[in-house]
């Protein structure tokens, strides 16, 4: 199963709670989720910080929403190999987060909370791609990105239009 990591917004907006994202995006990440269940090995990190960020955002009884039943099957599979790998990372105290987050001016402006995101997709050794859907700062940082080998897929490309 091909790996990759998934942004919280990906689940958000699945379950209708982005304001900004149409009926067309909001179906691109359900499909999504229910393709990451059959087809992708999820990847988390070793330390309970991006299941921590579904957890706060997310209901994990699985309900009401496509995100929420997305969650719960990652809280039951998150230890299981065939579905879900916890990748180590180290903590960095300062501005980085991450010692694998990328040391570069260019990202010294990329949101704090996403860094976990990039340090597992980089610590992984895999090249998984990051899915977003919402989030314009992947959007705004992603040439930089890109040079440290980390590919975003934009589900909702036409919430990037207009963005710097």
């Amino acid at each position: 199963m091909a790996p990759v990591v998934m942004d919280t917004n990906v689940a958000v907006v699945a379950n209708g709670r982005a304001l900004q994202a149409g009926h067309d995006c909001v179906l691109a990440c359900i499909e999504v989720l229910a393709a990451a269940r059959e087809h992708h090995r999820v990847l988390l990190d070793d330390r309970g910080l991006i299941l921590e960020e579904y957890r706060r955002l997310l209901s994990p009884s699985g309900q009401p929403g496509a995100g929420d039943a997305f969650f719960k099957w990652l809280w039951d599979n998150h230890w299981n190999p065939e579905y879900c790998r916890q990748v180590p990372v180290t903590p960095a105290p300062g501005r980085r987060g991450f010692e694998e987050f990328p040391e570069d001016p260019d990202l010294a402006t990329f949101d704090p909370s996403d860094r976990k995101f990039v340090a597992v997709a980089i610590a992984s050794g895999e090249q998984p791609p990051v899915l977003n859907a919402s989030d314009t700062d992947w959007w705004n940082h992603r040439q930089a990105l890109s040079r440290h080998g980390v590919e975003i897929r934009f589900l909702c490309p036409e919430l990037m239009e207009g963005v710097r």
